[in-house]
């Protein structure tokens, strides 16, 4: 019982806490961006998909940037340097994506479904340590 308090003393940080609760709502503006655009604007798809992830990406930044990591840069180099960190790590994250899933389901034959759950779980894990280690380093 002891180890189970001190697990979850270790892993339900402020900042972990505070990440999940931007990743989903970075999931939600990500999808209700494309309804809109799609549904009432009338946009193309993979325009509106387009457009829909730059606005979470950014979305995400911000929030990261400020509520989560807590980022200290305060000069307008400082903080574009950090921005181009964020962004070079979800690039990277992406490309981890699409060979992940490719190998998963194209290789593997892992269900479509399972696939993507599996490498979204692996990406949100390498996004929080890029995030932390790389892109808001103190």
């Amino acid at each position: 019982m002891e180890l189970i308090k001190r697990l979850i003393k270790k892993f339900c940080t402020k900042e972990i806490i505070f990440y999940g609760i931007f990743g989903v709502l970075t999931t939600l503006v990500n999808i209700a961006v494309f309804y809109v655009l799609t549904h009432f604007l009338h946009l193309e798809e993979n325009l509106s998909n387009a457009i829909a992830i730059v606005l979470a990406v950014l979305f995400a930044y911000f929030t990261n940037r400020k509520i989560v990591f807590n980022s200290t840069a305060s000069t307008l180099k400082e903080k574009l340097y950090e921005f181009g960190k964020f962004i070079l790590g979800r690039a990277f994250t992406m490309i981890v994506e699409l060979v992940g899933f490719f190998l998963m389901f194209n290789i593997m034959h892992i269900q479509e479904l399972v696939s993507k759950i599996l490498i979204s779980i692996i990406v949100i894990i390498l996004n929080f340590f890029i995030s932390k280690f790389f892109a808001f380093k103190k």
